[in-house]
């Protein structure tokens, strides 16, 4: 590969399917998206998963031949790297308003169902799901992606995704016998 190639001509490139172009820009940003991660998330894990997340949001734009200005490749980075950031904040703020609200019921009156909950058998019904199935319920609870997000992911309408989520929540209640 020729590592002389402008941000322009790499993004070209990927969009064209060259995957030494992608690992090309890889080995150009991953670094950059690295320390962008640590001097504002403080945490060397939350800086990896920004890092895998900034490239994979970045391939996928630049797969699909989505960027607009392809010779400003660093700042669209750089603009994911931000985005990504922010939304990562809104979802801990999020979380911590929720705790707030509603932490101290959550420790005065756990619910029978959650404390009896067998971890082991919840993981045995979760591979039980087809992996479609599985992949909406991680990412809708887990991961706490949107149904437009997986639909996006999965390559499915969002109204698949709730019937999909609807039918692996029926069959884990089942196979968990009522718990959930």
């Amino acid at each position: 590969m020729n590592i002389e190639l402008n941000d322009a001509e790499l993004a070209r490139q990927i969009g064209a399917g060259d995957r030494e172009a992608e690992s090309e820009l890889f080995h150009r940003m991953a670094r950059r998206i690295h320390l962008y991660g640590l001097r504002h998330l403080r945490d060397v894990h939350a800086a990896e998963d920004l890092t895998q997340q900034v490239m994979i949001k970045t391939l996928e734009v630049l797969r699909a031949g989505r960027l607009r200005e392809p010779d400003k490749l660093a700042s669209f980075v750089l603009g994911t790297c931000r985005m990504t950031v922010l939304d990562l904040r809104r979802g801990s703020q999020r979380k911590e308003r929720l705790l707030e609200q509603f932490g101290t019921d959550l420790h005065a009156s756990p619910t029978p169902e959650l404390s009896s909950l067998d971890y082991d058998r919840l993981t045995r019904c979760l591979k039980d799901l087809k992996e479609r199935e599985r992949t909406v319920v991680v990412m809708t609870f887990y991961d706490e992606q949107t149904g437009a997000d997986v639909a996006n992911f999965l390559g499915i309408s969002e109204a698949n995704v709730r019937v999909i989520r609807h039918r692996a929540i029926h069959q884990l209640r089942s196979c968990l016998g009522g718990i959930l």
